[in-house]
């Protein structure tokens, strides 16, 4: 293999790839990138074997070949070379040499037969989505993921495709995020799966605000083609809560508040809280909603944010870190809150967004 590429270019690329591969991994090939020609472009793959991640890069391919090296040695090279023009040679013992203006350097690698092959997925299932709305849908859900081990099927995200809806839903179980979205063209084939919370970070990583998502489906994987770098990871085995179970229907007790005071108010008595003392006081009033907190050994806090509400006065424990989570997250400049009851949830519904926070114990 000899190809000859820009420094900037392939820098990016190996960015693009390398975010998954550990040093500290047992097998040795993992910490490897294969590089590969194809024609005219070279692929660049990576695996942690649960995900695996390709790009191409249009260059100048003089032999064609194929060399695994390793990812962070090969990445800190090219970052230090000089700007401009990089020629790379793959040598027959499986060494590779990387020449930028006036510098040299080798590195040994592993042939590419030992690398684990990229899967592969038939296109006529994919299905269409805006990487913006791809985006959204991340940002508003993949902070209520679950992080326990023993609750597996929770530590990622519920991608639901039906008709021409795409619905995401993460829940640890003490809260909720569900968002739906319109798919470019309706969907031949209905289906539900669970994408593991890392591999969901690397579609967010590379999501823009323009273009769009192609995903297909296998039995035990899925793919991502986000223009044209591709990722596929495991689905994760089991069955997802029956969420809808738990969403109350729409009721009367709405409180409106400007989502960045209420967002202020809750992060100031989050200060005072501690692993032993987390909840603080919501008091709803017909036109306030004051905030208080009190920890022993600690100190207390109060404070007022102007609210429309005309219902029952209400006493009601939550977890500030749901509602920060939530709130920094949301574009509206105000939010419709449900309060159901001083031992139930609170509901946040905007047009294609739910989310629910269950309450604490005072």
């Amino acid at each position: 293999m000899k190809i000859k590429t820009n420094k900037e270019e392939i820098q990016a690329a190996i960015a693009t790839v390398s975010n998954i591969v550990s040093p500290k991994t047992t097998l040795p090939i993992l910490s490897n990138i294969l590089l590969e020609t194809n024609n005219s472009s070279l692929k660049l793959n990576t695996t942690d074997l649960d995900i695996g991640i390709s790009c191409e890069l249009p260059v100048h391919v003089y032999e064609q070949g194929a060399i695994t090296i390793p990812a962070k040695r090969f990445s800190d090279i090219v970052r230090e070379l000089p700007s401009g023009e990089v020629i790379i040679v793959a040598r027959k013992n499986n060494q590779i040499d990387i020449e930028g203006l006036n510098c040299r350097f080798k590195l040994n690698g592993l042939p590419k037969e030992e690398f684990p092959k990229f899967p592969e997925f038939k296109d006529k299932d994919a299905v269409l989505i805006k990487q913006a709305d791809l985006k959204e849908m991340i940002r508003l859900t993949n902070f209520a993921v679950s992080y326990e081990e023993s609750r597996y099927v929770l530590n990622g995200l519920l991608l639901e495709v039906a008709g021409d809806v795409v619905r995401m839903v993460a829940t640890d179980g003490r809260r909720l995020a569900k968002i739906e979205k319109k798919l470019i063209h309706p969907s031949h084939k209905d289906f539900h799966i669970i994408v593991p919370v890392k591999a969901i970070n690397e579609i967010n990583r590379n999501l823009k605000e323009e273009g769009q998502v192609s995903i297909i489906h296998g039995t035990t994987q899925v793919l991502f083609n986000i223009n044209g770098v591709l990722i596929a990871t495991r689905i994760i085995e089991g069955e997802f809560p029956n969420y809808k179970q738990v969403i109350p229907k729409e009721g009367n007790n709405k409180a409106k508040v400007k989502t960045q005071d209420l967002l202020a108010a809750i992060r100031r008595a989050n200060l005072l809280s501690t692993p032993d003392f987390q909840a603080i006081k919501f008091e709803l009033f017909k036109d306030k909603l004051v905030i208080s907190k009190t920890t022993p050994d600690v100190g207390e806090s109060r404070e007022e944010v102007a609210v429309e509400y005309g219902q029952q006065e209400l006493i009601v424990g939550f977890n500030p870190q749901f509602f920060i989570d939530v709130l920094k997250n949301i574009d509206e400049e105000y939010v419709p809150m449900e309060f159901l009851g001083p031992d139930k949830p609170c509901v946040l519904r905007l047009k294609e967004y739910l989310y629910l926070a269950l309450p604490m114990r005072l």
